[in-house]
């Protein structure tokens, strides 16, 4: 997932520049479209990690941090603005779950 979502940033910043709120983007030390790219690379490189089986906790636990730090910042637009990206929010909210459940398997001895 953290593989295909970096591609796709990488290939069409737009489509996810639009979960950046007005409120948002000017806490953003780039623009929202300079942001999405970023992390698509990084999102590349840790997803390969995972799919690798090179680093595993490492890069799945940047991963958990990464969405769990989403589903907060989702959970707060969508209770500011009336339901916004709610949709998002729930799939996040097990993708997260998933990332955490893979970095505690992979540093089980």
């Amino acid at each position: 997932m953290a593989f295909l979502a970096g591609v796709h940033k990488l290939a069409a910043p737009a489509a996810w520049t639009q979960y950046v709120t007005d409120w948002l983007a000017p806490v953003l030390v780039v623009s929202p479209t300079t942001f999405m790219l970023v992390n698509g690379v990084l999102e590349i490189g840790f997803g390969a990690a995972i799919v690798a089986d090179r680093w595993t906790a490492l890069a799945a636990g940047v991963a958990a941090v990464s969405l769990s730090a989403t589903v907060v910042y989702l959970a707060v637009v969508a209770a500011l603005e009336g339901g916004r990206f709610l949709d998002v929010l729930v799939r996040d909210v097990g993708l997260a779950a998933l990332a955490w459940a893979v970095t505690v398997d992979a540093l089980r001895p």
